[in-house]
């Protein structure tokens, strides 16, 4: 018999999902900006219907209240056509992206299958405990923090060295 509860979250995941796809698929990237910020909120309420209260309000005020915020700001001030696509693409791209979805159902057969989580673990995923959680990330998870926080910093000199015009175009008064 389905209850509630089971009735809830598959509503809430279907439209989680059709969100995801629809990020993937439009054509517009408003579009996918606002399927993006759907899907945002759709996991903060997941995160709330598994009492993470914390993890559902950072999930809202990151996710969903900056970075969906700023992508929107960056479509408008460059503009918001449509996405053309290339007819052509490379022979080594269907085997690419095969190879990763084989690897994406072995990463979740793994989770799925492996072993259980510990009871640290599992009291910082059911609750969200701020104070749990930032032990963790700083003792037992400390490389994959930093090694994330690497990432970011080359992605903001990327974007930085990117957005630069070369000092050719720069007006006479600005030289």
């Amino acid at each position: 018999m389905m209850t509630l509860p089971l009735l809830f979250f598959i509503v809430v995941g279907a439209v989680s999902l059709a969100a995801a796809t629809g990020v993937v698929v439009s054509r517009q990237p408003v579009h996918s900006a606002l399927f993006l910020l759907t899907h945002f909120v759709t996991l903060a309420v997941m995160y709330v219907a598994l009492e993470a209260q914390f993890l559902a309000a950072a999930q809202v005020i990151i996710y969903a209240g900056g970075i969906v915020i700023l992508i929107l700001f960056v479509i408008m001030l460059i503009g918001s056509e449509k996405i053309e696509t290339r007819a052509g693409h490379r022979i080594w791209t269907p085997y690419v992206g095969l190879l990763l979805g084989i690897v994406l159902i072995a990463s979740l057969a793994n989770a799925i299958l492996g072993t259980p989580l510990s009871a640290t673990t599992n009291t910082a995923i059911q609750g969200g405990d701020p104070k749990v959680l930032g032990f963790l990330l700083y003792t037992r998870y400390l490389l994959p923090f930093e090694l994330a926080a690497v990432l970011l910093l080359v992605g903001l000199l990327g974007a930085l060295l990117l957005g630069r015009r070369p000092h050719s175009d720069l007006p006479d008064a600005q030289r």
